[in-house]
């Protein structure tokens, strides 16, 4: 499998393409993809689709530049010469998102899960966080753990990995405690369950407000 990745220099959003060497798809549209462009003239690769993970804008700039198919949805498997690509369901960071699985060994996660953090869930609705953690504990982590897996932003990882280290998933596992310092969400009282990092260098918090409800949104958003 050929797998190249272009990330964007302002916003970190990747999109990909994958290819059996013949045929291939494009992942999400970040807007520079002319190095993956060159590559598809160079090698001859026949694309079949460009799958989008979710509609953030920084993650479908121009998916029709292409001229193939742009498959937002997946309710059965896509297939693109010998490579089958299969949707999961994993709303949480948006209210329809989905992570894609290539031939059971890679794992498009988009804004679901990063290396070594989450996506924020403050444009997933009212259950965005009660989504959010079952789609990453209950479909991603459900994934054999040599699984590569390959972000929405920044660098790739796999989920033992993630399941080992991530410190999201190390709390919802019951591996390390819960926090329970007061801090304040853009002027809302909340308690700050965790203060992790982001896949931009900067933070990610996990916080809880006075009537229960939980979030995950981003560390700048944090006064304490």
């Amino acid at each position: 499998m050929l797998l190249e990745r272009v990330e964007h220099p302002s916003w970190t959003s990747n999109a990909y393409l994958v290819s059996d060497g013949t045929h291939g798809f494009i992942v999400d549209s970040n807007g520079v993809e002319d190095p993956l462009a060159r590559i598809v003239e160079e090698q001859g690769i026949e694309l079949t689709h460009v799958l989008i993970t979710h509609g953030d804008g920084d993650h479908v700039v121009n998916p029709e530049r292409w001229g193939v198919p742009v498959v937002t949805s997946f309710s059965e498997p896509v297939q693109s010469g010998t490579l089958q690509i299969r949707g999961l369901e994993t709303p949480g960071h948006a209210r329809e998102h989905w992570a894609l699985l290539v031939d059971d060994t890679d794992c498009f996660t988009g804004d679901c899960l990063f290396k070594g953090t989450v996506g924020g869930t403050g444009n997933g609705g009212p259950d965005g966080y009660a989504n959010q953690v079952d789609s990453i504990m209950r479909t991603l982590m459900s994934l054999p753990h040599e699984t590569r897996i390959h972000p929405g932003h920044t660098l790739p990882s796999t989920i033992g990995d993630e399941w080992e280290r991530n410190p999201f998933i190390r709390i919802w596992r019951g591996l390390d405690p819960e926090g329970t310092a007061p801090c304040r969400v853009r002027g809302d009282d909340a308690t700050l369950i965790l203060f992790g990092p982001d896949y931009d260098g900067t933070h990610k918090a996990w916080v809880r407000y006075p009537d229960g409800r939980d979030a995950i949104v981003g560390g700048s958003q944090i006064e304490r």
